[in-house]
């Protein structure tokens, strides 16, 4: 029997409070879905950078998920930090070394949303801090209506592997960010932004999959959303 590739996904963690009375960790179903609707076994990884060698000798690939935190300035070498920024260290920590090593091991590796920032960031780029103050013009990136719908299109670069995936240049999607990417590293490529010139995705062909794109794939609202993680699973060694 055909075995299931093991898709890693990193997980949010809370503080006391809400679902438990002591810390936890969370991952929405819908992540879960996708993985399993594109063929793959998902694989929860808990934050402990010291164990991301073990983990990634399991998983056939990696997605690095979003969540309501920021990546730390200091990473891509800022010398302020913006009031708005939100910083989870221990999150930052494990998925950074996650990161590094799948690309390093040249492991299929998803970046979504914030995950596609701290993708940007291992790759050598920078993020802008806060979009409303650094593009004034600039569309409202944390959608007022629900997640599952669209919040604004985004322009996918001809003859990137987004566009090789999706197979269209304009795609609908969700938008629940105040961060973007600045510069992508010196390496990567541009491969979608957004009306407003926020860049909505990044990706380097140096590795077999290196993928990152602003919005959530995993509500599936535009039908290229799938493909993307049938693109993953179907990259996997």
């Amino acid at each position: 029997m055909h075995r299931r590739p093991i898709i890693g996904v990193t997980l949010d963690s809370e503080q006391s409070g809400g679902y438990s009375k002591y810390p936890w960790y969370a991952m929405r179903q819908n992540y879960a879905e996708a993985i399993i609707g594109a063929g793959g076994l998902p694989m929860a990884l808990p934050h402990d950078p010291r164990l991301a060698p073990d983990y990634l000798d399991c998983i056939d690939a990696l997605v690095v998920t979003g969540g309501a935190f920021d990546v730390d300035p200091v990473l891509y070498r800022a010398t302020d930090r913006h009031a708005t920024v939100t910083l989870k260290h221990s999150r930052t920590a494990a998925e950074q070394a996650l990161t590094e090593g799948a690309l390093a091991r040249n492991l299929p590796v998803l970046g979504i949303c914030g995950g596609e920032q701290l993708l940007a960031v291992v790759l050598g780029g920078s993020l802008i801090q806060h979009i409303p103050d650094a593009i004034p013009e600039a569309l409202e990136h944390e959608q007022r209506n629900p997640r599952h719908e669209a919040g604004h299109a985004v322009a996918v670069t001809p003859g990137t592997l987004l566009h090789r995936i999706v197979g269209v240049t304009h795609m609908e999607v969700n938008s629940s960010h105040h961060q973007a990417v600045r510069e992508p590293g010196r390496f990567a490529v541009v491969n979608a932004v957004a009306a407003d010139s926020v860049i909505e995705g990044v990706e380097d062909s140096r590795y077999r999959f290196c993928l990152g794109v602003q919005w959530h794939p995993e509500f599936g609202i535009d039908p290229g959303d799938r493909s993307i993680f049938d693109a993953l699973v179907g990259a996997c060694p």
